[in-house]
């Protein structure tokens, strides 16, 4: 019989609303103080010129697609830590994340290597020549914070899959805090700082990148995280240890990594149709991270939330876990695209310069806003099912899924441009049904369940097994 005392509701009840709101809520703070970092940093560029906003905005777009692969990767590592922790072997914790940090120390020296291809890299593009001559140092200075990006992000996952994700969104909004002051202080030249423009937006980022980095590293240090989940004797390197997360994390990555291009290939052949479209298009999509990020944060909390109850062995409450975020994120992504529909001005006033054409960009963009509102709902439900059924390390059918839809994406965007001749709403057009078809991908594979009877982590060993029985 369940406790009289007992809160069943749909609120209090085991994976309800309470407990995902409080796994949830810190981590989509946390990805909204990055979405107002960028956000606010384009509308300072928007300032210094319409290509300057237009061309950060493509060139930090390209520099995640790079980034893509190794930080899915190393991401992954949530999934790790959440099933230990469900497990209660806490003394595996502290390995796993340090496995990410090592990958992540592996890979991200080599984005130092684009540097030099970046203006072969966006002249071949055929973008405006003031576009490209903001693209170019923009992606380059980016680059230097590749690898302090990456070791953040594995280092962070020993705090989110445990569920302590306060210290995720304390450190990460307050670094993205810091990010916007070093924008204004580098775009513009105040406070002794040099006027950098572009290049400062760019220096700001990768400072308070490395920064963040340096702080969760020392975090993942402190003595209590050293004697409770051995962060300092689980430094070494790992090996079958790492062969697990490079097994289950590469598909993971290369889903990112894949969807990611798809996108890219989109924004850059639009922004071939026209400046005007480049730049309202540049508008919508920085507009509609308030919608994206948000829900993309509570996909993080599904994964760990799938992952600490499956470690439980509570498939059931893994499930309601999924649900009860579905929920919560349909119901933010309402309420946003209400506003997209019918206050788009809300967003867009910021937008704009003394030597641009803002009200017409604005217009433009205010449309566009409605393409992302007839996406939105299932956007956030393809989010949760695949953060869902990775949670569970069901990644290959993530990987293929990806594959073909990627792959389907860069076709018609090229096709809509090149071929067909579209223009720009016939673009946004084929990108809106592309994200319905993602969406109805993972809800078939979610409801089939073969997630359910998967987990990512190796068997206890048998004294363990042994002592618990």
């Amino acid at each position: 019989m369940k406790p009289a005392s007992a809160d069943y509701s749909w609120w209090g009840r085991p994976a309800g609303g309470r407990e995902v709101a409080v796994v949830a809520a810190p981590l989509v703070i946390s990805s909204l103080s990055w979405t107002v970092m960028t956000f606010v940093d384009r509308v300072m560029l928007s300032h210094v010129s319409g290509p300057a906003m237009t061309g950060a905005f493509s060139a930090s777009t390209v520099w995640f697609l790079l980034v893509c692969f190794p930080l899915g990767l190393c991401t992954y590592a949530n999934t790790f830590v959440s099933q230990y922790f469900g497990a209660g072997r806490l003394e595996r914790i502290g390995p796993a994340a340090w496995q990410a940090v090592w990958l992540a120390l592996a890979t991200g020296p080599l984005y130092l290597l684009a540097i030099p291809a970046a203006n072969a890299l966006f002249t071949a593009v055929g973008h405006s020549p003031e576009v490209v001559a903001s693209e170019v140092p923009y992606f380059q200075v980016l680059c230097v914070g590749a690898p302090a990006m990456l070791i953040a992000q594995a280092a962070a996952s020993f705090f989110s899959g445990r569920g302590k994700t306060r210290v995720v969104m304390y450190t990460d909004a307050g670094f993205a805090g810091l990010n916007v002051v070093l924008d204004y202080a580098w775009i513009f030249g105040h406070w002794g700082f040099p006027e950098w423009g572009v290049v400062g937006a760019g220096w700001a980022t990768v400072v308070s990148l490395w920064l963040k980095a340096a702080c969760y590293v020392l975090l993942l240090l402190t003595r209590h995280n050293r004697e409770r989940f051995g962060t300092l004797r689980g430094m070494r390197v790992e090996w079958p240890l790492l062969g697990r997360l490079l097994w289950f994390g590469t598909p993971s990555g290369l889903q990112m990594l894949l969807d990611m291009a798809g996108f890219t290939a989109f924004i850059l052949l639009v922004g071939k149709i026209g400046p005007a479209e480049a730049e309202a298009t540049s508008v919508a999509f920085s507009v509609s991270s308030v919608a994206f990020m948000p829900v993309w944060g509570l996909s993080l909390a599904v994964g760990i939330l799938v992952g600490q109850r499956l470690g439980e062995d509570r498939d059931d409450l893994a499930g309601r876990a999924t649900l009860t975020s579905l929920v919560l994120g349909l119901g933010y992504m309402s309420i946003i695209s209400l506003l997209y529909l019918f206050t788009p001005g809300l967003f867009l006033a910021g937008f704009g310069g003394p030597s641009d054409s803002p009200e017409s960009t604005s217009r433009l963009a205010a449309v566009l806003l409605r393409f992302v509102a007839a996406y939105n709902l299932l956007d956030a439900t393809a989010m949760v099912f695949a953060a869902a059924i990775k949670g569970a390390g069901d990644t290959g059918f993530v990987l293929r899924v990806s594959v073909v839809l990627a792959t389907l994406l860069i076709a018609l965007s090229w096709l809509s441009v090149e071929v067909w001749q579209l223009g720009v709403y016939g673009s946004w057009s084929l990108i809106t049904v592309w994200v319905w078809i993602v969406a109805i991908a993972y809800v078939l594979r979610y409801q089939q369940g073969a997630w359910r009877r998967m987990r990512v982590i190796e068997p206890p060993p048998p004294d363990l097994v042994m002592a618990t029985e």
